[in-house]
């Protein structure tokens, strides 16, 4: 499996994540539902994304922000292809990423 570092950009994911926060991405694992992914838009091919896994749907999935109010996902750009699970928060406060908002 890879892991890659990634810099989230944006409000889309608060309050679990903030903009300039530093994850870990691990390529290659099993999605489910309520997980934090990072995704790739057919739409936006260029464009990676950090959201939250909602549910399969199709040939992708449909993926969610965490801030309803700041979030450009699935609601707008259809479903999206997941690339990796998104685990842990590097920095500024290391830790494991907790399940999903109510």
């Amino acid at each position: 499996m890879r892991w890659r570092r990634v810099s989230v950009r944006g409000p889309s994911m608060s309050p679990t994540l903030r903009d300039a926060d530093v994850v870990l991405a691990r390529f290659g694992c099993a999605v489910r539902s309520g997980d934090v992914v990072l995704v790739r838009w057919a739409s936006r091919p260029g464009q990676l994304s950090v959201k939250r896994a909602a549910r399969p749907s199709g040939t992708g999935w449909w993926v969610l922000g965490d801030n309803p109010y700041g979030s450009t996902d699935s609601r707008t750009l259809g479903t999206a292809d997941v690339l990796a699970v998104v685990g842990w928060r590097l920095w500024p406060r290391p830790g494991r990423l907790q399940g999903p908002v109510e």
